[in-house]
Formats: structure tokens, C-alpha cells, sequence
């Protein structure tokens, strides 16, 4: 039988732990008949049997909490919300919002429920990848309803609130689509709404008083219970977006 030894020495730090040899101190020879264990006090066994196991339990417990924390917050894309599969989003992502529309009414998450919700970060003044996703969003619910006679509202928010006013909003989206919900409002909530759904964007400094927005242009499709589905990149053109986007409102229709 092999004895686990943990010995302190003293100054109370662990000197050393386990089936390790050492030539100072033979804690581990080969047993003749019975085992040689060659501890220095009986105390100091007692410290390490006692002592350890809890400061252990205690690290591994943090341990597992901050990873299961992690866990629960992390955007899952690639798993589906309603069947678990492999072919969908399931991330813990979104939330409350109060924000200002293009008709200059105060809405929040509450005014969605019932829709589902195609729902992009953008700003007016993009000057390529932002006009390309925007006209990829309203070509997609275009045809999913003209096709499919599937409704899917599309909601364009702004992620430079201070230069899209309610007017802006709703001059640049008329080009696109009429159907697009504009959503703006003060920085602060913008910003809010923005790290719910993972969003990131930066102001980029031009010459004089111009400046750029960086952003990760994400799209989500969101459920009638306001829960995202689905996250969509850049990557989408308005066909695959529409077929993607087609598949979710079946499997929901089918799980319902």
C-alpha cells in the first residue's frame, strides 16, 4: 500500500506533495514487507491531511463558478435555440432597450413581441459595408415575403446616434426600404443596447470634424419573444440571408 503524504515545513508553505523522490528526504522507498513512511512530526501530517483537502475544494470550486459564468454569457453561434442542433445560434445575448425612432417616438423591447425581428447595427454615414448590409437586409425580407408571404420586420439601429437624428434616420432608410425601422437616441442608451447584443464599434478621428465608425456590422435575426436565433456576418449575401432566415422561422413553426 502507497501512502499520499502532503508535508509543511516551517514556514507553513508546502515543501512538497505527492510520490516524488527526493535525496534530501526519502519520502518513497521501494516497501520490504511493510512501507516506510518518514514524516517529520505527527502534527505535520495531521496540517496536511486536514489542512489541504479544504484550500483545494475552495480554489476548485472558484474555478468551476467563474467557468460555468463564462459559459452562460458566451455568444454559442452554431447551436439552435429550439432543437439544440448544430445548425443555429443559441447565444445568451440581447436585452432590455429604450430608444428613439425615426418618428421621434420612444419605443422599447416590448413594442417588437409578436414579430420576428431582423435587426442590424449601422450607421447613415458608412460609406461601403454599411449601404451593402442594408440593402442586403431589405432584399432578404423582400423576398421572404413576396416568396414565402413570411413577415420579418426589419430594424436598423444606429450606432452613431449623435450624428443620426430621427430625420436622418428616416430620410436614409426611405432609400432602402420604407418597411425599416429606424432606432436612435441618446449615446448612453445606444451604447447600452449595443453591448447587450455584443456589438462593437469605435469612432475613427478624420480630418477637421469628419470621422468614421468601426464596426462589427452584425445582424441578428430575433424570435417573437424578443430571444435571438440567429447571428449573421458580413459574409451573407441577401439570397443565402433569406434561405438562412427561411430555415428558422420553419424549425420554429415545427417546435411550436
Amino acid at each position: 500500500m502507497f501512502i499520499w503524504i502532503c508535508r509543511f515545513g516551517s514556514s507553513k508553505r508546502i515543501q512538497s506533495c505527492g510520490y516524488t523522490k527526493s535525496a534530501k528526504n526519502n519520502y518513497f522507498k521501494k516497501p520490504t514487507g511493510h512501507p516506510v513512511v518518514n514524516v517529520e512530526t505527527q502534527a505535520s501530517r495531521s496540517s496536511g491531511a486536514y489542512i489541504i483537502p479544504p484550500i483545494l475544494l475552495g480554489f476548485g470550486g472558484l474555478l468551476a463558478f467563474l467557468h460555468y459564468n463564462d459559459e452562460r454569457r458566451a455568444v454559442k453561434i452554431g447551436k439552435d435555440s429550439y432543437t439544440g442542433s448544430d445548425t443555429a445560434a443559441a447565444p445568451i445575448i440581447g436585452g432590455p432597450f429604450t430608444l428613439v425612432n425615426s418618428e421621434n417616438q420612444i419605443v422599447n423591447e416590448q413594442d417588437f413581441l409578436g414579430n420576428w425581428v431582423l435587426l442590424y447595427f449601422g450607421y447613415t454615414s458608412s460609406p461601403d459595408i454599411g449601404p451593402d448590409q442594408v440593402r442586403i437586409m431589405a432584399k432578404a425580407i423582400d423576398t421572404l415575403e413576396s416568396k414565402e408571404n413570411l413577415k420579418v420586420l426589419p430594424v436598423f439601429v444606429t450606432i452613431d446616434p449623435q450624428r443620426d437624428t430621427p430625420a436622418q434616420l428616416r430620410a436614409y432608410l426611405k432609400e432602402f426600404d420604407p418597411r425599416i425601422v429606424g432606432l436612435g437616441g441618446p449615446v448612453s442608451a445606444v451604447r447600452q443596447m449595443a453591448q447587450e447584443y455584443r456589438v462593437y464599434f469605435k469612432k475613427v478621428e478624420e480630418e477637421g470634424d469628419d470621422y468614421l465608425v468601426e464596426s462589427s456590422h452584425s445582424m441578428y435575426l430575433i424570435d417573437p419573444k424578443m430571444k435571438v436565433v440567429r447571428c449573421f456576418g458580413v459574409e451573407y449575401n441577401a439570397e443565402q440571408l433569406s434561405k438562412e432566415i427561411l430555415k428558422e422561422l420553419k424549425k420554429h413553426q415545427v417546435n411550436a
